[in-house]
């Protein structure tokens, strides 16, 4: 594998090595000593997998206190933007955002610490989504920052569509001087 750093302290893209032929191909999605050997060290304790259509935005979201979660991302099916915003106040990159695109196609990943909120954009018609969770899902702890910050300014590529947002993300999330931050 190799993992490349991006413009927010701690948030690797990572590529696997892809071995493919006729048949099709073979991945390592995880394996906790490569992983390791570029400073992730992870406990995985929950799975996650979502299916979206096109234009459904997701995020951005992140989990305070205890319940602050790092995040292995990747698409098994279709093509996402995902996005990571640092949110921890003692990292030079605070307040700042990367995107990638993730696809079936280009077999990418995305390490997200714990401390920077987490979103994505379908590209695709359809979109199959996994993640690792280094922490269970706690509804109490949850938080949302604006997925449309002006303060953040994160390019969306939309094209011109307008986003299919849940109520949640439409109307709960919060500017980045007003969301809870970590130290």
């Amino acid at each position: 594998m190799n993992a490349v750093t991006t413009g927010i302290e701690g948030v690797l893209r990572i590529d696997p090595v892809v071995h493919g032929d006729s048949r099709g191909f073979f991945l390592e999605s995880w394996n906790a000593r490569r992983f390791a050997d570029h400073g992730v060290r992870a406990d995985f304790t929950q799975d996650n997998h979502s299916r979206s259509g096109q234009w459904v935005l997701r995020g951005l979201h992140y989990q305070m206190g205890d319940a602050a979660q790092g995040k292995l991302v990747r698409v098994t099916r279709g093509e996402v933007f995902d996005v990571a915003v640092d949110l921890r106040r003692s990292s030079p990159t605070f307040g700042r955002w990367h995107g990638e695109h993730l696809s079936e196609h280009n077999h990418r990943q995305l390490w997200i610490p714990p401390g920077c909120a987490h979103g994505f954009l379908v590209l695709s018609e359809s979109t199959d989504f996994q993640y690792k969770c280094t922490g269970r899902y706690r509804p109490d702890a949850e938080r949302t920052l604006r997925w449309d910050c002006s303060e953040v300014g994160i390019e969306w590529p939309l094209d011109g569509n307008a986003p299919v947002l849940s109520e949640k993300d439409r109307d709960g999330g919060l500017p980045l001087s007003e969301c809870e931050h970590f130290a």
